[in-house]
C-alpha cells in the first residue's frame, strides 16, 4: 500500500513585478499617508533621522506586502468568483503561487521588522506591531476576522495605528483625536468596500458585515461611520470633516439610495480616492500651519 509523500518545502519567492501587483500601490496611501499626517501633528514637516525614513520605506511595499498579500493567500475562493481582481484593484493569485507569496512577504517584512526594533522606541515600535498583528488576523486563521461580521470592519483600526507612531517616535504628544476620527472613517469604508464583493462571498460561503447587512444595511452603516468621523474631526478642522462628509457620506448616501453589489462596485474608484482628497485638504491646512 502506498503512502503519499509530502510536498517538499521550498523557499522560492515571486517575481518582485508579481509581489508589487498584490501589494495594490493605489492603496500605499492608506499606510504612507497616515504616517506622513502623523509626523505632520507632531509638529514636523520632515525628518531626515535613520528611524523615519526607515518606517517610510517599511509602510511601502513590505508592510502593503503584508497586508494584502495574506488576504489573497486567504481569499483565493472569493477572489476567483471577483470580477474586480486581477489588475489594479489586486491580483488574482493562482493556487501554487501561494507559498512563494509567504515566503515573499516573510523576506521583505522581517529585515525591516528587526531593522525597526532597534530604531523605534518601544511603544512605538509596539504600536507598528499591533497594526501588523491585526492585518494578520484579519485574514489568517484561527482568528480570520474578515469572517467575523462588525468585527471584520473593527479590526481595520490596523490603518489608523501608524498615525501614532510618529508622535511615539519623537516624544510628542499623542494626537488621539485624530486617531479616533481615522479609526472610525476606517472601520466605515470597510463596510462600504465590502458590499461590491457580497456576490462572490456568498458563493464561497463567507459571512461579512457586508452579506450580514445587505448592501443597503451596510451603506447605513459605513454612512453612521463617516458621520462619527467627521464629528471628531471638527474640532480639529471643520474644513476636513466637511470634505469628509461631501466625500464618503455622499458616496455612502448614493449607495443606500441605490443598494447593489454593482452600484458599489462603481463608486469603488471614489471610496479609493477619498483618502487622497480628505488627506489633501487636511494635509494642505497641516503645513501652513507649520510652515508660519
Amino acid at each position: 500500500m502506498s503512502r503519499l509523500q509530502p510536498r517538499p518545502l521550498t523557499l522560492s519567492t515571486l517575481p518582485l513585478r508579481r509581489v508589487v501587483l498584490v501589494s495594490r500601490p493605489a492603496l500605499w496611501i492608506n499606510t504612507l499617508g497616515v504616517a506622513l499626517t502623523g509626523l505632520w501633528l507632531s509638529g514636523q514637516l520632515w525628518n531626515t533621522g535613520a528611524a523615519w525614513l526607515t518606517l517610510l520605506a517599511y509602510l511601502t511595499l513590505p508592510f502593503n506586502a503584508l497586508i494584502y498579500g495574506l488576504n489573497d493567500v486567504s481569499d483565493m475562493a472569493e477572489d476567483a468568483r471577483s470580477e474586480r481582481k486581477g489588475g489594479w484593484q489586486g491580483a488574482r493569485l493562482r493556487p501554487h503561487e501561494a507559498g512563494s507569496l509567504l515566503w515573499s512577504v516573510a523576506a521583505l517584512n522581517v529585515p525591516f521588522l528587526l531593522a525597526l526594533s532597534w530604531l523605534l522606541p518601544p511603544a512605538a515600535y509596539l504600536t507598528l506591531l499591533l497594526s501588523a498583528a491585526l492585518f494578520a488576523g484579519y485574514s489568517l486563521r484561527p482568528l480570520r476576522f474578515k469572517t467575523r461580521p462588525f468585527l471584520d470592519g473593527l479590526s481595520n483600526v490596523a490603518y489608523a495605528l501608524p498615525l501614532l507612531v510618529p508622535a511615539l517616535m519623537l516624544g510628542a504628544p499623542v494626537p488621539l483625536l485624530a486617531f479616533a476620527a481615522l479609526c472610525a472613517y476606517a472601520v466605515g469604508k470597510h463596510a462600504f468596500d465590502a458590499v461590491q464583493d457580497i456576490p462572490a462571498d456568498v458563493a464561497a460561503g463567507t459571512t461579512t458585515v457586508a452579506t450580514r447587512l445587505g448592501a443597503g444595511g451596510s451603506a447605513g452603516y459605513a454612512l453612521g461611520w463617516f458621520g462619527l468621523s467627521g464629528a471628531l474631526l471638527w474640532p480639529l478642522s471643520p474644513l476636513s470633516s466637511a470634505a469628509l462628509w461631501l466625500v464618503c457620506g455622499g458616496m455612502a448616501l448614493k449607495l443606500r439610495r441605490q443598494p447593489t453589489p454593482a452600484q458599489a462596485a462603481r463608486l469603488y474608484a471614489l471610496s479609493i480616492v477619498s483618502p487622497w482628497i480628505v488627506g489633501a485638504v487636511s494635509g494642505v491646512q497641516l503645513v501652513y500651519v507649520l510652515a508660519q
